[in-house]
């Protein structure tokens, strides 16, 4: 979808979710903006919200087939 992002992270139990979710967003916002300069003079590139789901006894196949999924919904 051109208005979202899905990421499939492998994180610790001790990793704060919405720490690293802020990490992602300031990385990407800074890279995109140096690669496109027309998008320095927007406020901030990202929405404030996020969705984040854990898995526990799912394989990660089994998660990437369901993102896929979700292509052009």
């Amino acid at each position: 979808m051109p208005d979202r992002v899905h990421l499939l992270l492998n994180l610790k139990p001790t990793d704060s979710a919405s720490f690293v979710m802020q990490r992602v967003k300031g990385r990407a916002s800074s890279y995109l903006r140096k690669e496109f300069p027309e998008l320095l003079k927007l406020p901030t590139l990202w929405t404030p919200s996020y969705f984040v789901g854990s898995v526990g006894n799912v394989s990660t196949e089994t998660v990437r087939k369901y993102m896929e999924g979700q292509k052009g919904k």
